[in-house]
């Protein structure tokens, strides 16, 4: 397993990259939770949330809409067997 290092507004932090070939098994449902986890924090979900609880101005729709499309993408992923080892790319999942 590798690690690498991820540098974001100057704060670094280890990443595993995970090496499925090397282990002799496929991704699994929770790396697909993960990605989409991750997805959905960098699409902004997560502050808008915080701010229409706050502000009590609702989040846009879209934002709303882009949420539940990327975890319907993370369950029908999760469901195939075999997960796809690219399960990552950007084909598999909703554009933000």
């Amino acid at each position: 397993m590798r690690m690498f290092k991820v540098i974001e507004g100057g704060r670094g932090r280890a990443v595993q990259m995970d090496n499925w070939s090397e282990e002799g098994r496929g991704p699994s449902k929770e790396d697909v939770r993960r990605e989409a986890a991750r997805r959905i924090s960098e699409s902004g979900y997560h502050l808008s949330r915080i701010r229409e609880f706050a502000t009590g101005v609702p989040m846009l729709a879209s934002l709303k809409h882009l949420s539940l499309q990327i975890d319907f993408a993370a369950e029908t992923l999760s469901r195939l067997d075999p997960i796809p080892e690219d399960f990552r790319s950007d084909g598999y999942w909703p554009a933000g």
